[in-house]
Order: structure tokens, then sequence, then C-alpha cells
């Protein structure tokens, strides 16, 4: 599909659209309809329960992992599939030993609450967190490079900031760790969908993300695991579904030469089913129309955001920048609560966040915005 021919007929296959003006696919992407029938398949599937349906939904995870991958310019077999980025950052840091000098784990202050969270808890097995601070919402690259020593094990950060949308030159970091002989991890959960992501390209050791944002799926979490890397992986947070025969319900004697190894136990096939649809509109319009089509809707709102005084907190550089805008203004909380309540949906996280994806159109933008600079005005009045 053309990026003039966007959102046009691409509407339609998205319900929510029509009983709202949708701007917060970084919190929540909008389901299409081809889920209702997923649903319905699986509840046939349900009700007539066979234990071959695991073989077939087996092979259907595998090819939505296969999808994420070609999406990501990995190839099959490196990416495993849980519910959230919580699961497999626990399951790859179970990987590691923390033993020696070399114990460090490099963040910023600006990834998502589960990242710190998780490597303070492995303190107790030997990790020291560093924290890099971030200023007026975008990390400072070369301060980042710096906390990068030979005392780093794993450096893990998020390609785009949850809060602001700010993109990180992940490449430029990946660097930095590789010439420390350190490891690099990045969160891309507000990047994978809205921005061409290419993990040769960002030279990355592992990368995560999820469905239920910009991929317009649900509650289906992946891992890219560059190949070289599997055979010494072996993690301590695992399942039977890491195991080399998972199916043959025998003891487990090795993990699974692929991916699957960073998988844990019995999973949640319905959340990839799910998401399945969302993930082959998006390949079917391409990333790189989604990026050009995201880059305008965002450019407008940053534009409109100028003229009325507002504080954009967002990266204007196009190469910075995600599918977010993040505005910062007195009462921004409030603005947020009234918005939604109108059936503007955006939603709050220290700023007022706004994010339309291609599905959304430039009316909408500006619909949005006046809703939005006359709730500010109320605010302040």
């Amino acid at each position: 599909m053309t990026v003039a021919a966007l959102p046009g007929a691409l509407r339609a296959e998205y319900p929510l659209l029509q009983t709202c003006t949708y701007l917060n696919s970084n919190s929540t992407g909008a389901l299409p309809r081809a889920v209702e029938g997923v649903l319905a398949q699986y509840w046939n599937t349900m009700r007539a329960w066979r234990d071959d349906t695991w073989d077939r939904w087996l092979s259907q995870m595998q090819a939505y992992a296969d999808g994420v991958a070609e999406l990501i310019g990995a190839p099959a077999g490196s990416v495993a599939l849980d519910t959230n980025l919580s699961a497999h950052l626990s399951r790859l840091a179970s990987c590691l030993e923390f033993t020696g000098e070399r114990r460090r784990v490099v963040i910023t202050d600006l990834e998502f609450p589960t990242v710190p969270f998780i490597w303070k808890g492995f303190a107790r097995y030997g990790a020291e967190l560093v924290v890099v601070p971030s200023k007026d919402g975008r990390v400072d690259e070369a301060a980042l490079e710096a906390a990068i020593d030979e005392r780093t094990l794993i450096v893990c950060v998020a390609h785009g900031a949850f809060a602001t949308g700010a993109v990180l030159d992940v490449a430029r970091i990946a660097r930095a760790a590789h010439a420390a002989g350190a490891l690099i991890a990045t969160d891309a959960y507000q990047t994978v969908g809205t921005v061409p992501v290419d993990v040769r390209q960002l030279d990355v050791d592992f990368l995560m993300g999820g469905a239920h944002k910009w991929l317009g799926g649900s509650e289906a979490a992946f891992l890219y695991v560059r190949p070289g890397l599997l055979p010494t992986l072996r993690p301590a947070v695992t399942g039977w579904l890491a195991g080399a025969s998972p199916l043959g319900f025998q003891q487990t004697t090795d993990y699974a030469p692929d991916a699957r190894r960073m998988m844990g136990g019995t999973p949640a096939p319905l959340m990839v089913l799910l998401s399945r649809p969302g993930l082959e509109l998006l390949k079917d319009v391409g990333i790189h129309a989604v990026r050009e089509h995201s880059l305008k809707l965002t450019g407008q709102l940053m534009a409109r955001a100028d003229e009325a005084g507002l504080r954009v907190v967002t990266p204007r550089e196009p190469d910075q920048r995600g599918g977010v805008v993040a505005m910062s203004f007195p009462g921004d909380a409030q603005v947020t609560a009234r918005l939604v309540a109108r059936g503007f949906i955006c939603s709050h996280r220290g700023f007022l966040r706004a994010a339309p994806h291609f599905y959304n159109t430039l009316e909408e933008v500006d619909a949005f915005m006046d809703a939005l600079i006359e709730a500010q005005h109320n605010e302040a009045a």
C-alpha cells in the first residue's frame, strides 16, 4: 500500500475507530475485526477439544514468531514468544553469571519500570545496577557510552522511550558495548510496528517487544536472540517448551537448539492467535509506508502544539522520535482525563501522550488538538 493511500479503506478493519478518536496505540493498539473470527474459532476448538490441538497451536505460534523475525530482519528460529517482556527479561537474566569483575548492568532512567525492577532483583545473585540519568526526556548517548566499561556484563536500554517516544541510537550503544566485551539487549516495545527495525543494523544481541501496541495484537511478547549466542544460553527460569522435544512429554535432557530454548512452560496460544491478523495487516501495508505516515501525523501534532504554546517533550528530529508525541503543561493529567471523557483517547505517563498510527488521519489529529487546546484553556481558567 502506498503512503498516499493511507489510511483509506484500512480504517474499516478497525471497529474501535468508529467509536472514538483513538490516538493511544503506544499504550494499546486497535484490534482488527478479523480477531472476532479468531475468538470464534478458538471457542469451537475448546468445545471439541483434542490433544492434537497442541501440535497445530505450536505450529501457529512458531509461524507468528517467524513473522515477527521477518519484520525485524532476523532469521527464522531466532524469536521466542511469551506473554510479556517481564518473562523474557527475567529468563534472559537467568542465563547470565554475575561473578567476578564483569557483573554490571547498565540502563538509563527512562526504562519502563519492569526493567530496573528485574535487574534490582538479580542483585541477590551479584548483579550491580548502573543507571545513567537522562535530561529533558532524552538519553545523553555520550554519557551512556562512558558508563560502559570492562566491568559491564550487559547493557539493557529502550530503543524508544515509553514516556516521550525518544528514539535511542542503539547501534551506537551496541558498538560501545561490544567494544567493551559486553552484551546489549534493547526494549523495542515502542518502536517495532511504527519504526523500521532491523536487528542486523542495530547489531543487538537481544531485542524484546510485543504485539499489543503498534502491532495491533494482544498480550504476546517476543524475544529475538542473536543466533550465534543461542548455544551459550541455558536459562534457569525455564519450562517444558524450552526442551528439545517438548511434545514427546519425556524428561528433558537438553534445551531446544533454536530460540524456543528461551520459552517457558505451558503458553497462552490464544494471545498469539489474536495477534496474527494485526501483524499480517501491518506487513501488507509495509513498515516504511507506516513510518512515513506516522511522521506526517506526529509532525502535525507538534506543529499544533507549537502554535498553542504547549511544550513538546518528544525530540523534533524524525530519526530521534517514534510514534509518540509527549506534551507537558500545567494540568496535563487533568486535560488527559477530560479528553478521554469526550472520546479523544490518549494517555498520561508523566506527560500527555498522543500516539497516532497508520489507521489514523490528519483530520483526527486536528480534531484532537482542537479539543486539547480547548480543555487546556478551561483547565487554566
